[in-house]
Formats: structure tokens, sequence, C-alpha cells
């Protein structure tokens, strides 16, 4: 029997529903993800957002262009909690990342 593969720094159910949520916010069904990536049947598609397989790098590669954001977006690191790192300083630090963002976009405006 086939072991199963495992990706021990992806968290799969939530790279899935990340990427559900994106593509059906901007508007694709699973059957237009199909037709797009040229996929024989949609099945994978729901293995994807049930966080059952990972789509290849090429579909991965071809739904950041879709969507229009970078391949690292669509996927979800697990979060290894060690010790020294509590949800409070996880939380800092996801916040600071915001701001940057902010302060960039608003540089980009201005510049």
């Amino acid at each position: 029997m086939r072991k199963k593969p495992t990706y021990p720094n992806i968290d799969m159910q939530q790279t899935g529903a990340k990427m559900k949520r994106l593509l059906e916010t901007a508007g694709y069904s699973p059957r237009m993800i199909q037709e797009y990536l040229h996929l024989s049947c949609v099945q994978p598609i729901y293995r994807w957002y049930k966080g059952l397989i990972l789509p290849s790098v090429d579909h991965l590669l071809m739904l950041s262009e879709l969507l229009g954001v970078h391949m690292e977006e669509l996927l979800v690191k697990k979060c290894v909690v060690k010790p020294s790192c509590d949800v409070e300083v996880r939380e800092q630090v996801e916040t600071y990342k915001r701001y940057i963002t902010y302060y960039n976009s608003l540089y980009t405006l201005v510049a």
C-alpha cells in the first residue's frame, strides 16, 4: 500500500479553506476553475478545498495568476508553537505586518 504524502510545514485544511474563500470571493466556481486549469474533472478542486491534497506547482502558479496574488499567499503554514512563542506575540507580529503593508500602500500612493 502506498503511503499518503505529508507536507509537514503546510496546513492543508487551512490552505484548502483559504483557496476556496479566495476563489469564491473572486467569483470563480469549481467548474470554472476546472475549465481554466484544463482538468478532466472537478473532483481535485473539491479535494483541495477539503485539504486532502494540494494543487501541483503548475496549478498553484495558474491559480495565483488568476487571483493576482503570489503563490505563497495561497498556502497556510502550520504554526509550530514553541515555548517562547505565545499567542499574544504571534498576534502582535501579525498586527505589525498589517501596519507595514498599510504604510507601504500609502507610500506608493504618495510617491
